[in-house]
């Protein structure tokens, strides 16, 4: 719903009445006299239902759902679609009720909106975190698959919601600062992913471009400066690229193709930068152009007289028109060192390809006179079917929208089987992520992989054009490990479904075994003592502590959940628990990261026998000349306190945005072999963790390594993830956490 507030009726209908007749005629300029009376009346109509309200720019709000209509009509779609575009907030915001519509205008136009109204609730979208309410995780789901279910049921709903959205983000500015980064996340996250997956490469881009310049603005215009700068010189360059393409195209024989300077846009430059790591001079495409076709023949010769003209880019030739992106996307890409030796990327695609690379499923829509069977329309709405059967896999919210945005989202990696099949994945997939592609079956009973030839560890990232062999067992299983996100085994929402109902399809005594087991090893670790289990049952919102060891054995609550719950609730009992000094002044925030109550300008430090970290409880010792020692709850040292040294104590806490890291002592003990120290160093530089100190002894007798290794740490679920990650190297015993 767009908010909308009450203005001069007269005075809008007046200011907008020659410009709702010059719109009428833009519209209606390739349309039948029948057609253009039609939406004439719902433009009318919409006129009279909004009169007087306004939008938060104070504009009349008729200039919103002619904006919405528009886009819609530039997609050529049908008049029905354009008439329930004007009509789409009429029942939500007046008095107009489906009823009206639907004898007005038609059952259709009716059903159009009532979908658009009902799908208002996906801007309510947000992750839900650990612990949230189940029936709000539940409502968030059911909010996305009634949006999917629209869209099975007729995907012009998604279409005006889609415009709907383009049009408010056109007009973002108006709003505070806090909603246009929540709004503009929202349509990154999700819509437009969902243009994408549809083909509209038109709306894609522009929302993508939209909601980069809410959340990045900074960035967004100094890559728009640079465009700018250089726009005058690119221009000229394009023009003398085009004239030469046309001339060699035309002698090839390729009468007819059309060359043109492709448009850029700043958030797929702004995602290459990151993705490559690379700077705004490094980009090989800011000099593009296009060249349509007639045929799938005249692609390749084009491309042949592309490449006979320039050197071209190692790696950088994608074939979509042999590999279509699973958007159903063709076209053939290209990266030249071209005139004056600067790189230039060319696009070569047929008109219909092109077509349908800008309007998408817009291009594939059947009006119901028609009888045209559209194999690539049918696809998308088969994929659309398949992603409401995600709802019954996934065990939150959180779970199932992180799938749709993985299995939306535009960034994708292209495999080989060993056959020469093309898998599609999302970027970060691991082997164990292609195997689960081509069969559940062959997921569980995965123990290797080879890529190109070469043994690699499950946990290898794959890269477009790798060759996938996977190395299975006549008979196996999952294991739990596949589950830890630290451990990086699994990247796609898919195969962690698989994985974990596996595991729920498993005895239930043996996941209550396997929780208990878990959920002692990573408390152990972490060392975390103290730990009230019934509290943490209730953190999770389930009925029984046996509920909790289930879900922690069948993979649904992962060690970095855990942790990060389990830190939380520590706290000695209530006769341990340290008893605060009474002062009534004001909380200051100390540079350390946590906050004193009644304290004024103290010098605080971190505890060297406990070492605590973000998220531990922790307690205030006030000493003698030394300021206050900040010490976790539990520590030996201050649960022996009695006396008046309690009354030292003081209550603290950890404030919100300390971004510090904290000294934390770890110890490994292990079987001794060549490199071990080398591994685990190797973990810590890869997860960007500072080692200050590292003390090794292996004994003679029987060759067992003990370290103790002191870190900076951020928080306990970066704790909770490299301890993960170095109880997997070979011959490692166990690791934990040094508490005294």
């Amino acid at each position: 719903m767009t908010q909308v507030t009450q203005g001069s009726a007269p005075q809008a209908a007046e200011e907008l009445a020659i410009d709702l007749d010059k719109w009428l005629d833009e519209v209606g300029s390739r349309r039948s006299p029948e057609e253009r009376a039609f939406i004439r009346r719902a433009a009318e109509r919409a006129r009279a239902a909004h009169a007087g309200q306004q939008r938060a720019s104070g504009h009349p709000y008729l200039e919103h759902v002619l904006a919405v209509a528009g886009i819609l009509n530039d997609l050529r779609l049908d008049q029905e679609t354009i008439a329930a575009a004007l009509l789409h907030d009429v029942v939500e915001d007046t008095q107009v009720t489906l009823e009206d519509l639907r004898t007005e205008f038609s059952d259709t136009v009716a059903q159009l909106v009532d979908g658009v109204t009902k799908m208002g609730q996906i801007s309510g979208y947000r992750l839900a975190d650990v612990g949230e309410l189940k029936g709000r995780e539940q409502s968030q789901a059911e909010s996305l698959r009634k949006m999917l279910l629209a869209m099975v049921d007729d995907v012009r709903v998604v279409l005006i919601k889609l415009a709907d959205r383009l049009h408010n983000m056109r007009t973002l500015s108006y709003l505070d600062e806090d909603k246009q980064r929540r709004i503009a996340q929202e349509t990154l996250d999700i819509y437009a992913p969902l243009a994408n997956r549809l083909g509209i490469g038109q709306i894609k881009w522009e929302l993508e471009d939209l909601s980069l310049r809410y959340l990045e603005q900074d960035t967004y215009r100094e890559i728009a400066r640079l465009l700018d700068e250089r726009r005058v010189d690119r221009e000229r360059y394009i023009q003398r690229v085009v004239g030469l393409l046309q001339t060699e195209l035309k002698k090839a024989g390729i009468e007819t193709a059309e060359v043109t300077g492709r448009p850029k846009h700043i958030y797929s430059i702004w995602r290459k930068m990151r993705r490559k790591n690379v700077d705004f001079h490094q980009i090989f495409d800011m000099r593009a152009v296009r060249i349509l076709v007639d045929d799938v023949a005249q692609c390749y010769a084009a491309l042949g007289v592309v490449h006979s003209l320039w050197h071209y880019i190692p790696k950088e030739f994608d074939d979509y028109i042999a590999n279509p992106k699973d958007n159903l996307y063709r076209s053939l890409h290209t990266a030249v060192m071209g005139p004056e030796d600067q790189t230039l990327e060319i696009q070569i695609r047929t008109r219909e390809m092109h077509r349908h690379a800008e309007l998408g499923v817009a291009a594939h829509w059947r009006y119901k006179e028609g009888t045209h069977f559209d194999p690539g329309f049918e696809l998308k709405i088969a994929w659309l079917r398949q992603l409401l059967e995600w709802k019954d896999e996934e065990p939150s919210a959180s779970a199932f929208v992180d799938r749709f945005k993985s299995e939306t989202g535009s960034d994708r990696v292209y495999v080989l089987t060993p056959r020469g099949q093309v898998v599609d994945l999302a970027q970060g997939a691991t082997p164990l992520d292609f195997a689960y592609a081509i069969h559940t079956d062959v997921g569980h009973r995965c123990r290797g992989a080879k890529i190109n030839g070469r043994m690699v560890p499950l946990t290898y990232e794959l890269h477009s054009g790798d060759q996938v062999e996977v190395l299975t067992t006549r008979q196996g299983a999952p294991s739990r490990d596949w589950l830890n996100p630290g451990l990086g085994y699994l990247r796609t929402p898919r195969a962690r479904a698989k994985v974990r109902h596996w595991f729920k399809q498993q005895d239930h005594d043996k996941n209550v075994a396997a929780g208990r087991a878990s959920l002692d090893r990573e408390l152990h670790r972490l060392g975390i003592t103290g730990l009230n289990l019934d509290r943490l049952v209730q953190r999770f919102q389930l009925n029984s502590l046996d509920d909790l060891l289930a879900a922690i054995g069948a993979g649904d609550i992962n060690s970095g959940q855990i942790a990060g719950a389990a830190s939380e609730l520590t706290a000695p009992a209530r006769e341990d628990s340290p008893v605060a000094v009474p002062v009534r002044r004001a909380e200051r925030r100390v540079p350390e990261g946590v906050r004193i109550e009644g304290v004024g300008n103290l010098m605080t430090h971190m505890a060297r026998c406990c070492h605590p970290v973000p998220d531990d409880p922790v307690v205030g010792y006030v000493t003698r000349g030394r300021g206050v020692t900040i010490h976790r709850s539990d520590c030996p040292n201050i649960l022996r306190l009695s006396g008046e040294d309690r009354e030292r104590l003081l209550e603290v806490e950890w404030g919100g945005q300390s971004r510090q890291t904290y000294p934390v002592d770890i110890e490994v003990e292990a079987y001794d072999r060549p490199g071990l120290l080398r591994d685990i160093t190797a973990i810590l530089a890869n997860d960007r963790i500072n080692v200050m100190g590292v003390n090794t002894v292996t004994s003679r007798q029987d060759y067992i390594a003990r370290m103790q290794l002191s870190l900076e740490i951020a928080d306990i679920g970066q704790l909770s993830r490299v301890l993960g990650k170095i109880g997997q190297l070979p011959n490692v015993l166990e690791v934990r956490r040094k508490v005294s």
